[in-house]
């Protein structure tokens, strides 16, 4: 999924600064001096993964002595936005973490920006510790779509979206925790009895996309998610699944569960308010858990939601390998420390979600119970993908269509018509 994790301050003057010289550098790829490995990632430190994977560095420069690693960290839209042109230029680092699915990995492999990495899959045995629903977004095929062809990405964690709820406000407000699709409409009109906006949102970025997305898979089925992400099919905004979920999006920003200040809000503006103890839930990613863990300073737990037997989720962001990196087998050396048990189990002791660990490795509670949710649904083939991913500039256009709904400037009808139309001008002829 299109996706922020905690931003990294990056001044305007010297991001330009940096595009400009990736611009301004040749295309060829060129050996390196196998000397250093240059690293972009966009996790927080306390992330789970920000945690792991800076462990897996370490390790790193352990087995490879007089080996210099070049850590930059990126924000997530900086690399969404600006991938295309940086991956082709001499500016383009040996490994990095980027978004999967048909309009974003899969875009770069069919513009030839990645490496092929099907020959290292082999010799290492990624392919060996994923499952098939994690690596479906791992390959692509030579129209960028993904579920086959050739491995352009790795994952080493897997990720799905739940509500986050804050167990001190729910019984400070004698608010049921919800089981029943019933009982969460019951949930949201409770709280806003008391005068508390719900649910945190952000209309700015992902969070809001991924309401209306769950909103609609709550009604829908695998056939409706293998026609909409994978093209099996034929994508009915107008069907009963996407008109639900845009009637019942508008309906609650008009009762005042999602508020209408969130249409210009970020995601850490809906997850500071999370933190902060305003909001009692808060419907993301599990790659918010790692964070919450560590900065939440009341009780809180997790649950799927209720009634839907979908939710966003699938394997974890890539680590790919720019066709132009300079030291690929560095890269490649990277990528199994990863995989490898102590950074899986450090992961999964974290609050993230291995894809290799050893179970009895995971001690934490909390940690236990968002892999088991994991493995409930991705055992039961629910793992939905994440709505940006179909068409390439989807994320935008959804960003905008969702920020109408809010603010009510279209109505959901309008809305949905306007991501028909750049859905149906955005798939593969």
């Amino acid at each position: 999924m299109a996706k922020l994790r905690k931003p990294t301050a990056v001044t305007a003057m010297a991001l330009a600064g940096a595009l400009l010289l990736a611009s301004c550098g040749s295309s060829g790829g060129g050996a390196g001096d196998g000397r250093t490995l240059k690293l972009w990632h966009y996790e927080a430190p306390n992330s789970a993964m920000g945690i792991a994977w800076n462990q897996a560095i370490a390790e790193f420069k352990k087995s490879h002595p007089g080996v210099k690693v070049e850590f930059e960290a990126k924000g997530f839209e900086q690399i969404q936005k600006t991938a295309s042109m940086v991956l082709n230029s001499d500016g383009a680092p040996d490994v990095m973490e980027y978004n999967k699915g048909n309009a974003t990995a899969g875009l770069l492999a069919k513009q030839g920006l990645l490496t092929d990495l099907t020959p290292e899959v082999t010799k290492y045995g990624w392919d060996k510790m994923l499952s098939p629903s994690v690596s479906t977004t791992s390959r692509y095929s030579a129209q960028g779509i993904m579920g086959s062809g050739n491995w352009y990405g790795v994952p080493n964690y897997g990720e799905y979206a739940m509500v986050y709820y804050n167990k001190d406000l729910f019984a400070s407000n004698g608010v049921k925790v919800p089981t029943t699709p019933e009982e969460f409409t019951e949930a949201l009109a409770a709280f806003k009895a008391k005068g508390i906006t719900p649910l945190a949102d952000s209309g700015a970025e992902y969070p809001a996309q991924q309401y209306l997305y769950q909103l609609a898979l709550s009604k829908a089925d695998r056939a409706w998610v293998d026609a909409f992400e994978l093209y099996k099919g034929k994508a009915d905004f107008h069907d009963a699944a996407w008109t639900y979920a845009a009637d019942t999006f508008a309906d609650w920003v008009s009762k005042g569960y999602i508020a209408k200040t969130s249409s210009g809000a970020k995601a850490e503006d809906a997850g500071v308010s999370f933190i902060s103890g305003k909001s009692p839930m808060f419907f993301s990613g599990s790659w918010w858990f790692g964070r919450f863990k560590d900065e939440n300073k009341f009780a809180w737990g997790t649950f799927l939601w209720p009634g839907s037997k979908l939710t966003p989720g699938s394997g974890g962001n890539l680590w790919v390998v720019p066709k132009n990196a300079r030291n690929k087998q560095l890269a490649y050396d990277f990528i199994d420390i990863t995989m490898k048990k102590g950074i899986q189990n450090a992961l999964g002791n974290n609050g993230g979600i291995p894809v290799a660990a050893d179970p009895s490795a995971i001690t934490d509670p909390q940690s236990k119970a968002l892999i088991g949710d994991f493995g409930t649904v991705s055992g039961s083939d629910g793992l939905a993908f994440y709505p940006d991913w179909p068409v390439p500039g989807f994320y935008d256009v959804l960003v905008s269509a969702v920020q109408k709904l809010i603010t009510g400037s279209a109505k959901p009808d309008d809305v949905l018509d306007q991501l028909q139309k750049t859905y149906d001008a955005g798939i593969p002829k």
